[in-house]
């Protein structure tokens, strides 16, 4: 049986050295992974936000833009900065090796390399990187537009909902890189109890903070400052009656059909003829799909 060779992961070399990248294109093709190769770190920021690899073996010393200054800029770019950079170097000084973590790589190997040690590593790089993918993918396809931040307001890793919505509202790279982190900072480091607002795009957002259980990282929400009810956004998506969009909303908070009798004021039976017409009007044959289907929706504007 042939094994998917993008399933097992797809690695970026970056290396000016033609017998290194031989010897590990070798090696990874092996281990049933699909290899890409860069000669330079221009080369290497050009490929990784095309091709958005799942790991990225850098070579540390190379002419031009050497492999600490690449992996600096990789993870100034919010939209792959995730990507995990593990450093392959010559250099054994302690210092050097700070230097890369400095830069944001992960993880590093000394030359000349250990094949199976290097295939054993980027394996267990591979499955982390995974489970965080997966984690990202989980909540944009919920619509989150969740970003995760150092306490300093620098951007770890955002999901593409994320970096779409701030980039329709005028952020730029500049803005994302400087400007925000002015903001996220100081709001951390006071404990990020209320949500912090931003008044300087084309629309105010609000930043809200969910969770900062590992101390160098804190998750964040954004959402509209200005949200308009939920009610009426499901009213204008599916078409329905001011009626129709109560009783969705109360559906999709989980409520009983003689619960949102006694919530709206009328009774069990209304509530059934209101929701053939939510039904209908959905696409949808019971509450459980029409619940996911107006919170699928609903989280677009959390």
């Amino acid at each position: 049986m042939k094994t998917n060779r993008k399933h097992n992961g797809v690695v970026l070399i970056v290396d000016d050295d033609p017998d290194a990248i031989s010897m590990l294109n070798a090696a990874l093709s092996e281990a049933q992974m699909t290899a890409l190769v860069a000669l330079s770190g221009e080369q290497a920021l050009t490929i990784a936000r095309r091709i958005r690899p799942d790991l990225i073996l850098m070579d540390a010393m190379m002419p031009g833009m050497d492999g600490f200054e690449a992996c600096q800029k990789i993870k100034a770019d919010t939209v792959i900065a995730h990507i995990p950079v593990v450093f392959m170097t010559g250099l054994s000084a302690s210092e050097d090796m700070v230097r890369g973590f400095e830069a944001g790589g992960i993880d590093y190997v000394t030359k000349p390399i250990d094949i199976n040690a290097l295939i054993a590593r980027v394996r267990a790089h591979l499955v982390n990187s995974r489970i965080a993918a997966g984690a990202r993918q989980a909540l944009d396809t919920l619509g989150q537009h969740s970003l995760a931040v150092d306490p300093e307001g620098n951007i770890l890793w955002s999901t593409p909902n994320t970096h779409s919505l701030l980039a329709d509202f005028g952020a730029d790279q500049h803005w994302i890189s400087n400007t925000l982190p002015s903001y996220l900072a100081p709001w951390l480091a006071a404990g990020a109890k209320n949500p912090l607002g931003l008044d300087d795009l084309s629309q105010p957002l609000l930043i809200k903070a969910m969770d900062n259980q590992q101390p160098e990282e804190w998750l964040l929400l954004i959402e509209l400052a200005n949200k308009p009810k939920e009610e009426d956004l499901l009213r204008e998506k599916f078409e329905l009656t001011p009626r129709e969009s109560e009783v969705l909303i109360w559906i999709s908070r989980g409520k009983t059909n003689q619960e949102i009798a006694m919530i709206l004021d009328f009774s069990p039976r209304t509530v059934n003829k209101h929701l053939e017409q939510i039904f209908r009007k959905l696409g949808v044959e019971n509450r459980t799909t029409a619940a996911a289907v107006s919170l699928k929706y609903l989280n677009q504007f959390a």
